[in-house]
């Protein structure tokens, strides 16, 4: 028979979760109602004068043609990424789950990636592929190919998708890792003992149990390349060239603080949480479907 702690005070739960409720309301929900209390202000630049313009900011932000093409490439951009970096990561750990020599090595340098900043990536693929200085710029220019980013903005494009999927590949690593761990070996064997080949077992026993953190990775990607990949557009292009990588969430950081258009950039803010929020019900409304618990 086991025991059971018993505590008489029904203050004590709400007691112990006081701590992470404060730290929720200061850090999120507070700035949030801010945020929202600023999209309907107009403010100058210094903050001496604001008035209150109700929904004039959202609806000239909607008028603006820039907008709609961030939102645009916001879009292609999570695409992108999360496909890249969840495929590429799926494949590794696979690789890594077999028995191989120095496994745990292989596996250690897979992680590594995941502790670099955002704005040091940047600084890093910067190294690599500047046409300047870059050694892999040199590399794609020797086979013929005219690589220059700073003016070409799908090139632009390309490399920060690159280079904020390699950042993700070792997050998503982990969980395919230990998700692939927990699969019991015996499903696997009585599959081979079947006739079943190595790629019919990972699509047909592999990859449905694995739906569950898939389906987890995918809502974390998504809001990983909507909001963490900040640093590193700001580190490599600053949007540029002629916004070419210029997403949503640095284009509120573009016209709030360097344009100095706080209503407008609240009114972006607000939208881009709106957005994020319904692409998680989205998800978990129809994507979970597909899920195999």
């Amino acid at each position: 028979m086991q025991k059971q702690s018993v505590f008489n005070s029904r203050w004590l739960p709400w007691l112990l979760i006081a701590p992470q409720m404060i730290v929720v309301l200061v850090f999120f929900y507070w700035p949030a109602a801010q945020a929202v209390r600023q999209s309907f202000l107009l403010q100058d630049a210094f903050g001496l004068s604001t008035a209150f313009v109700w929904f004039d900011n959202y609806k000239e932000l909607l008028a603006e043609p820039d907008y709609f093409a961030s939102v645009v490439r916001t879009f292609v951009f999570a695409a992108a990424i999360a496909l890249s970096s969840l495929s590429l990561a799926l494949l590794l750990a696979v690789m890594a789950d077999k028995p191989l020599r120095g496994v745990s090595v292989y596996r250690t340098l897979l992680i590594w990636p995941y502790a670099v900043a955002p704005p040091v990536v940047g600084v890093l693929w910067i190294f690599m592929l500047n046409p300047s200085l870059g050694i892999l710029a040199h590399g794609l220019r020797a086979i013929g190919i005219d690589w220059n980013p700073l003016l070409d903005g799908n090139q632009a494009a390309l490399l920060i998708i690159l280079a904020s999927a390699w950042k993700q590949i070792s997050y998503n690593f982990l969980f395919f890792l230990a998700g692939l761990q927990s699969i019991p070996k015996s499903v696997h064997e009585a599959a081979a003992i079947d006739g079943a080949r190595p790629v019919r077992r990972f699509w047909t026993i592999t990859f449905p149990l694995l739906t569950p953190t898939i389906f987890f990775l995918i809502v974390i990607n998504v809001v990983y390349a909507f909001f963490d990949t900040f640093g590193i557009i700001d580190t490599m292009t600053r949007g540029g060239p002629a916004k070419a990588t210029e997403t949503l969430v640095y284009k509120v950081y573009s016209d709030g603080l360097l344009g100095g258009n706080l209503g407008s950039s609240a009114a972006q803010s607000v939208i881009l949480m709106g957005i994020v929020i319904a692409l998680t019900a989205i998800q978990f409304r129809f994507v979970e479907r597909k899920v195999t618990y």
